[in-house]
């Protein structure tokens, strides 16, 4: 859960989330030294009144500053491909759950089952019982079960959504009379909050996604409860 002045991404609770802020810690190294190496060959031409013939034109030189930035790019661009591939990759999901948008709430089906579906409205300020957050507390969670992989198919009814939860590291839009797909990990239980990351209206702000991940066996109690209310 992010916090006030909060300056890096929340606690990674997928691994594909964990890949991605190794990738962060990766770029911003690079882009830390290029930086440093900026300013001080800066600093240098200001203050020093020296020329060398040799770096006003020098094919060695020139060699060098094309070659080093092509590096750069390759050692950047090789782990972000590696994790574009992996976020694509959904192998044997253990639960499949559908997410519908509307304006402006979220619908979750769980296509394993017969008749297990609801709907997510947000929680109203006025109704917030202590502890809960404000504009992120959903009426009804969805809940999957840890480590075990699940599938979610997005799409949307009226116009386009983005179902997206940080600290899992998911984003996907929901588009009208398309079927989307993605696919996480939660790799411990607990609370992880998102909203619609799309402007879809008036009320695009008051749309949240509450995910509780739980120990399977607590799943299986829920759903079977759930089955049995409906």
């Amino acid at each position: 859960m992010a916090h006030p002045t909060q300056l890096g991404f929340q606690d990674a609770a997928s691994p594909v989330m964990e890949e991605l802020l190794h990738f962060h810690d990766h770029a911003m190294m690079i882009v830390l030294l290029i930086s440093i190496l900026v300013l001080y060959i800066i600093i240098a031409m200001i203050s020093t009144k020296l020329t060398d013939k040799y770096i006003l034109d020098s094919q060695e030189i020139e060699i060098i500053w094309t070659v080093l930035p092509a590096i750069t790019l390759i050692m950047i661009a090789l782990p972000s491909l590696r994790i574009l591939y992996l976020m694509d990759e959904v192998n044997n999901p253990h639960l499949t759950v559908k997410a519908i948008g509307h304006q402006w709430y979220w619908s979750y089906e769980y296509t394993d089952y017969m008749d297990l579906g609801f709907d997510s409205y947000m929680v109203a300020t006025q109704d917030l019982t202590p502890g809960q957050y404000r504009l992120l507390e959903a009426d009804h969670r969805m809940v999957v079960p840890s480590d075990s992989p699940v599938r979610v198919l997005v799409t949307a009814e009226d116009v386009l959504h983005s179902w997206a939860v940080p600290a899992l590291g998911v984003k996907m839009d929901a588009v009208p009379g398309r079927l989307n797909q993605t696919a996480f990990i939660s790799s411990r239980p607990g609370l992880f909050y998102g909203q619609c990351s799309e402007i879809c209206g008036a009320n695009h702000s008051f749309m949240p996604i509450v995910v509780e991940s739980v120990p399977l066996e607590h799943f299986e109690d829920w759903s079977t409860l759930l089955l049995q209310d409906s």
